[in-house]
């Protein structure tokens, strides 16, 4: 059986599937990356990805999350509330000096793991896909910096300014079309990789989940002033619930195990700091609460990864 990793995006809320997945590991004794042959993640799943994919466990990845989040979203204050009216929320400088304290020169065909990392090309509008050479046709991604292809998945429109990749394209955050990557990850295995559809299972793994706060009474007669902000969550949930929708017609109910409660409107916030302690402990109430249902994805490694080409 194959076995796909999927982690959604989220900013701070990155703890509650690094917490899980650490839970996971210290109760399985095993590296969370050992089991699984692929693993797909947007934006702050892309940075748990990456990490897992450089060999360091999930534990480590909490502890990043721990230690340094404070740092990359530093100052929850009004003026940067109002400054993000005309600018991006906060300075890239400290994301990218916390990434570069992780991964350092460390390169995407570095990876123990197939990775799957989306972005959004400023430019021509197109999505643009990060991945490891696991097929002879991936000539370039995997001599990137696994710093550049961090900062560009999680360049959040309005959050952080793009990323401007090493040849000059300019990226943002692959939440954009992606935030939940599950679909993205099964049509992977099955179009690219040739897996066979059923002899592959997905656990998938979101930041938490939020309640409609779409009133229905009217809905048609509203304009901007009530569609405004609403607009972007209907389009993140919608995107959610079709690559769910993917994964299951492709899979079938029984290979997709998907996690991602669901808490009260407003509870955790994308930059949301001082919720870290809630979130790390959400992640492992959810995860104990799971271990039943997904203990077997641990009961043998993965293959080893073998890429086309090599660093």
């Amino acid at each position: 059986m194959k076995k796909i990793l999927s982690i959604d995006g989220g900013g701070i809320k990155g703890v509650f599937p690094a917490s899980f997945l650490a839970t996971v590991e210290d109760t399985v004794g095993a590296k969370i990356n050992d089991h699984f042959d692929l693993i797909v993640g947007t934006s702050t799943g892309g940075i748990i990805a990456l990490g897992l994919g450089m060999g360091y466990s999930a534990k480590e990845m909490l502890s990043f999350y721990e230690e340094l989040g404070p740092k990359i979203f530093k100052g929850n204050s009004l003026f940067r509330r109002l400054r993000q009216i005309g600018f991006a929320k906060y300075d890239t400088t400290p994301l990218k000096e916390a990434l570069t304290s992780k991964f350092g020169d460390k390169r995407l065909g570095d990876s123990f793991n197939r990775l799957v990392i989306p972005s959004v090309n400023l430019e021509t509008g197109e999505v643009h896909v990060y991945k490891t050479s696991h097929n002879k046709r991936f000539e370039r991604d995997y001599k990137e910096k696994v710093v550049g292809v961090a900062l560009a998945t999680s360049a959040a429109p309005s959050y952080f300014p793009s990323h401007t990749s090493t040849t000059g394209i300019p990226l943002v955050d692959g939440g954009v079309w992606a935030n939940n990557p599950m679909g993205l990850a099964v049509v992977e295995a099955i179009g690219v990789l040739g897996w066979d559809k059923d002899d592959i299972e997905i656990l998938s793994i979101g930041c938490t989940s939020e309640p409609s706060n779409i009133k229905t009474a009217r809905k048609q007669s509203r304009g901007l002033a009530y569609w405004g902000v609403k607009m972007i969550d209907l389009f993140m949930s919608t995107q959610s619930f079709a690559s769910y929708g993917t994964a299951l017609l492709l899979l079938g109910s029984k290979n997709v195990y998907r996690f991602s409660p669901v808490v009260s409107r407003g509870r955790f916030g994308l930059d949301s700091i001082s919720e870290i302690g809630s979130l790390k402990g959400l992640g492992d109430s959810e995860a104990r609460k799971a271990l039943p249902s997904i203990r077997h994805f641990f009961s043998e490694k993965a293959d080893l990864f073998i890429p086309e080409h090599k660093l």
